[in-house]
């Protein structure tokens, strides 16, 4: 696929939905992608852009954001404490708070500089244990510590498990934000976006069909 045909699909699924053109926001996965390839979709007007690490986001987006106004940097990978205040100047969008400490370390840096990026909650739907994220059932916890800290969380994010219907962890996450007053929900990849955005999926991440298969890291 490519950016066009991306874009054309999530607009075919959005009417299908019955939901309105431009509801749902496009994420184009950048990690461990060629420089050229990014920027070929920044040439397009595409300014949305997801990476997992903090590092190589660093070391990649200072100078394309020279080149381009108006990008949105989104974090979806785990968040370290130790990388907490770069990702924190880095990005606008973090999806991957899950636990208290990392809450409470994002409200005392914002403090400290004055802002803090949007935020999404990831649970982790499948309660599988090698994953990152909050359970289905602490996850209500975890929200009303992060507004107790006055930070701005915004959604839920998801990762179904491989093995599983991705559909039902979606309809999970929608009916866990709408019993937490959340609107955001960042769900749906390249091979499942369609069925995220009927369940309501506001944020879809999508890379290899945007970008082609990504390169092996060194």
């Amino acid at each position: 696929m490519s950016l066009d045909s991306v874009r054309e699909s999530i607009s075919e699924e959005e009417r299908a939905a019955g939901r309105a053109a431009g509801s749902v926001t496009l994420i184009a996965v950048s990690k461990v992608q060629p420089v050229e390839r990014v920027v070929a979709t920044l040439q397009q007007g595409h300014r949305v852009y997801g990476e997992n690490r903090v590092q190589e986001a660093a070391e990649k987006w200072p100078s394309l954001r020279e080149q381009f106004d108006g990008v949105e940097l989104h974090l979806l990978g785990p968040l370290q404490s130790n990388k907490t205040r770069q990702a924190m100047e880095l990005f606008d969008v973090i999806h991957t708070v899950d636990r208290p400490k990392i809450a409470r370390t994002i409200a005392r840096i914002a403090d400290e500089i004055g802002r803090c990026p949007e935020l999404f909650v990831q649970v982790n739907t499948g309660e599988e244990p090698q994953k990152a994220g909050v359970t289905p059932d602490d996850v209500g916890a975890l929200i009303s510590e992060c507004r107790d800290l006055g930070l701005p969380v915004i959604g839920l994010m998801c990762i179904p498990p491989v093995e599983e219907e991705a559909a039902l962890h979606f309809a999970l996450l929608k009916k866990l934000a709408q019993r937490n007053g959340l609107e955001g929900l960042s769900m749906g990849m390249s091979g499942d976006y369609g069925k995220a955005i009927r369940q309501g999926a506001t944020h879809v991440r999508v890379g290899s069909a945007i970008f082609g298969e990504r390169e092996p890291q060194g």
